[in-house]
């Protein structure tokens, strides 16, 4: 008789999980749920879409605020302006009326597009236009918009129809506002940003 232990064959070993298997180790999509973790919003960038983006602007019409700016092409930074504050203001040529639309990225980075609109005189650009037109384009359905310098517009490509809708998250328009223009709220004459404009400083 051998006393060399026999190799168990597979059907005699426990049954017992492989730790290093692969498929157990592997993230799953809702990791963040798993863990009960729960995502603050710090930051909402208020910019147009960048053309590598498919976005989709938000369907409720509480999700859209109409109002005044400060936009200061240079330093790449819009100001909302406080409504008291606009027939002051209405001579200077960086204020404008813009509309903010709510939108989100195949990312999931939430965002605040101002999209121009008519002056005081009830002209409009034709980028601003077709910027508006591709706002509108954009609800319900995934696009990209894209300047076409040739066509002196933005056009818009829609995404396949099959891509998933965009999980939205649960944050108010006020509550977006509050982050996206936490620094950047002009209230008083006597703001850095209107004396500067003013050449005081």
């Amino acid at each position: 008789m051998s006393d060399v232990a026999e190799k168990p064959t597979e059907d005699a070993l426990p049954n017992v999980p492989d730790p290093f298997d692969p498929e157990s180790l592997k993230r799953s999509q809702n990791f963040s749920e798993s863990l009960g973790v729960t995502r603050t919003l710090n930051t909402v960038p208020v910019k147009k879409p960048s053309k590598e983006w498919f976005i989709q602007v938000h369907p409720a019409d509480e999700y859209r605020l109409t109002t005044g700016v400060i936009d200061l092409k240079e330093d790449r930074e819009i100001y909302l302006i406080s409504p008291e504050l606009w027939s002051e203001l209405a001579m200077e040529t960086t204020f404008s009326p813009r509309m903010f639309v709510t939108a989100i990225n195949r990312q999931g980075v939430l965002f605040l597009w101002p999209v121009r609109l008519p002056g005081a005189d009830g002209k409009i650009d034709e980028w601003s236009k077709s910027s508006h037109l591709a706002s509108q384009q954009a609800v319900g359905r995934w696009v990209r918009v894209s300047a076409n310098m040739d066509l002196g517009a933005y056009e818009v490509a829609q995404a396949s129809p099959d891509i998933p809708a965009p999980e939205w998250p649960e944050y108010t328009l006020h509550e977006l506002l509050k982050i996206a223009f936490r620094d950047k709220l002009i209230d008083s004459l006597d703001h850095t940003v209107l004396r500067k404009l003013r050449g005081e400083i």
